[in-house]
């Protein structure tokens, strides 16, 4: 298998038994990026010299943990201290903060090797940048952890972090064919991110296998390793939820969807159709009011200082976001945490719910990073969800498949979606 392709988990495991180098590994990714940035437009900062250093260094050391050697790609709203932190905004062009965030810091103290900043687009909100589609250039990765998607996509880094207000690691997963995962909320630390909305923003991972990103995020919050060797026992209980917003999937995402649930069950889950309290189809607006609310404040200082270098796009939404009464706000949180205690019940008979990852395949054409409908609802429930690979659309792209665990279990969440994976893949 070629480097550019070994998983973390792997990669990991070799390392530890001498039988690969980190610094090998990262040269290997250095070498795929060469061959592709061109034209897939991944990463806003490389500095090759500075990671293949990182990673002689730790071939040099005893292996710290299972992520010792292994480079991990960040996201550009999220601040490191050897390399610029932009925001995916020209405001802040050539910014050097003086400290790494704490996921990063954590990272380093790990053994990882930070490979370089992927691409976000501006301040983690839906105007695009530069990253194209690995799978076709001519359409869009998805949005706003654009970059990490497509580098881990395109075999130029096995892990990158990516964050998530609305749909902005489930909706470029999918569009890119790979795994998304989105945590419990604050399940890890979010020092050093550039808030958008302080109540949702969520710190996760783009990987290509669901034991990657069990790996990172239990290394990180100190979870427990997920042991994945009984999953062929399992006799999973699979809710099938449409949501609210299933009329705006279109008709071969919904064809996916029902056929995978109906292979599912014929694989011996237990599998029931999901209905979701009727106030629950107020959520998606309820998440949009939330969101817009409280990135108007978190954008004063650019709003004020720099309105002319913020896109037309985000000047609209930040304008509607400063025309939310604190009393709008305060009830839209209260419906939010209303449904918060309600979907506990959705839970009682099932393990995980699936539901669609994205409205279809990655829409042509690079003017947006596609609708984030169906993130919206899990993210202000705070639940973790984690996106499957599965199936293509009419031009060849990839679908997903959305997981959705109860909250606070994301072990539980590995392990049923890896369940899922295995079966959908016989």
């Amino acid at each position: 298998m070629s480097l550019t392709r070994i998983s973390a988990t792997e990669a990991s495991a070799a390392i530890a038994a001498g039988k690969l180098s980190s610094e090998a590994l990262i040269a290997e990714c250095l070498e795929r990026i060469g061959q592709r940035e061109q034209e897939v437009r991944a990463w806003a900062f490389i500095d090759p010299k500075l990671a293949l250093e990182q990673a002689r260094q730790r071939d040099r050391e005893p292996a710290r943990s299972r992520l010792h050697g292994i480079p991990i790609g960040v996201k550009d709203v999220i601040d490191t201290c050897d390399m610029p932190t932009e925001y995916g905004s020209p405001i802040y062009r050539g910014h050097r903060p003086v400290c790494d965030a704490a996921c990063v810091a954590q990272a380093r103290e790990l053994g990882a090797v930070i490979l370089g900043k992927t691409v976000s687009t501006e301040f983690a909100t839906r105007h695009p940048n530069k990253t194209r589609n690995p799978c076709n250039i001519e359409h869009t990765p998805g949005g706003s952890s654009s970059g990490s998607a497509a580098a881990v996509a395109d075999g130029m880094v096995p892990i990158a972090f990516g964050t998530q207000t609305s749909s902005s690691i489930i909706r470029p997963a999918a569009f890119c064919g790979v795994i998304g995962y989105k945590p419990t909320f604050g399940l890890i630390n979010r020092a050093g991110l550039k808030f958008l909305a302080e109540s949702l923003d969520t710190i996760g991972t783009l990987t290509r296998t669901i034991p990657d990103a069990a790996l990172i995020v239990e290394e990180l919050s100190g979870m427990p390793a997920t042991s994945f060797d009984e999953v062929s026992l399992l006799e999973p209980r699979i809710g099938f939820c449409r949501t609210p917003y299933w009329d705006q999937a279109d008709a071969g995402t919904q064809a996916n969807l029902q056929s995978a649930v109906d292979r599912l069950a014929a694989a011996g889950a237990k599998v029931g159709e999901v209905t979701l309290p009727d106030e629950f189809a107020a959520l998606a607006e309820t998440q949009i009011i939330v969101s817009a609310y409280e990135f108007f404040r978190a954008l004063t200082h650019e709003r004020t200082r720099f309105p002319q270098l913020i896109s037309a796009s985000l000047t609209e939404r930040i304008a509607a976001g400063g025309r939310v009464s604190r009393a709008g706000y305060e009830e839209s949180r209260g419906l939010a945490q209303t449904a918060r205690k309600q979907v506990a019940d959705v839970f009682r008979d099932y393990d995980v719910l699936v539901a669609p990852s994205a409205p279809g395949e990655a829409p042509r054409g690079l003017e947006s990073t596609g609708n984030p409908i169906f993130g919206l609802m899990w993210t202000l429930l705070r639940l973790p969800c984690l996106t499957l690979p599965h199936g293509v659309g009419p031009h060849g792209l990839p679908l997903g498949l959305q997981v959705v665990g109860r909250r606070g279990e994301d072990a539980h969440l590995f392990v049923h979606a890896e369940w899922i994976r295995r079966r959908l893949d016989e």
